[in-house]
């Protein structure tokens, strides 16, 4: 092959590799970076939760934090499982131990993982279920926000610094 062939070659899959590396649109690039900060939260949240926490109850009424983190395992599965087509259950609501639930809770990141990744411009209006892909991932990010606002109190009345709110440790 001669030169000038060989930079034809190298130039047509320049421009190939160029389109299949368009960007995606900002509301799917901008939610994947919420969803990543949540999962940051989350994942050292259930770390920094000491073994004994994971029975505390802020009060009789309420869900221990390990219960809590079990919901947010499971719903993330749940619901990352049906934007990629292939609805999920889990057993999650059934630990208590905190290895346990720090798996679950790993377990379900690979699978919200995995749904974002599978995101894309082309496929994020389509309807999975009641909801299109995207949105019910926007609404899995939502519902996380929401159980870690709530997770913050347990922190908080265990005089545990939040990791939202570690400054100094980032842990």
């Amino acid at each position: 092959m001669t030169r000038t062939s060989l930079l034809l070659l190298a130039s047509s899959l320049a421009g190939v590799g160029a389109l299949c590396a368009q960007p995606t649109s900002p509301v799917i690039t901008e939610t994947k970076a919420s969803y990543n900060t949540i999962k940051g939260y989350l994942t050292r949240a259930a770390a920094a939760m000491p073994e004994d926490g994971y029975g505390f109850k802020p009060t009789p009424e309420i869900r221990t934090f390990g219960a809590l983190l079990a919901h947010i395992a499971d719903h993330q599965v749940r619901y990352c499982s049906a934007a990629r087509g292939t609805p999920r259950q889990t057993d999650f609501l059934s630990k208590t131990v905190k290895a346990d639930l720090v798996d679950a809770l790993a377990t379900s990141f690979k699978e919200c993982d995995a749904a974002w990744d599978s995101v894309t411009d082309a496929n994020s209006t389509e309807i999975m279920g009641s909801r299109s892909r995207l949105g019910t991932l926007i609404l899995d990010v939502v519902h996380s926000n929401e159980e870690y606002g709530y997770m913050s109190v347990y922190f908080r009345l265990k005089g545990i610094v939040p990791p939202s709110s570690d400054r100094a440790g980032k842990k």
